[in-house]
């Protein structure tokens, strides 16, 4: 954090201002938006910061978005199975989110 200050120091003078600093074991963090689409965060360093009863999140690591939709592989089973058009099939499987089975069956209905 701070160059050339030995980090037992830091950490008793942070908690000499009521700070407390706790590094969380992670493997993966994952941010969902409201958009549907995800923040995968890799080989995070996570750690729990808590100031005057206030926690916060310091989270660093390898940042990649994945992007909410259907497959196309799905979407061509379904038409498959069904003998509705892409447009149709790929809108079911939207409405029953990416459930493969439900969309078969409400579209055979």
């Amino acid at each position: 954090m701070f160059g050339g200050i030995d980090p037992k120091k830091m950490q008793s003078m942070m908690k000499q201002m009521g700070i407390k600093q706790d590094d969380i074991d992670a493997l993966r963090v994952i941010i969902e938006k409201n958009d549907g689409n995800n923040i995968i965060i890799e080989n995070p360093h996570v750690a729990r910061i808590t100031m005057q009863g206030q926690e916060s999140w310091q989270i660093t690591g390898e940042a990649r978005e994945e992007t909410a939709g259907v497959d196309g592989e799905d979407v061509r089973l379904i038409m498959e199975k069904t003998g509705k058009s892409y447009e149709e099939s790929k809108a079911m499987l939207e409405r029953v989110e990416g459930d493969i089975a439900q969309a078969i069956i409400s579209l055979s209905e």
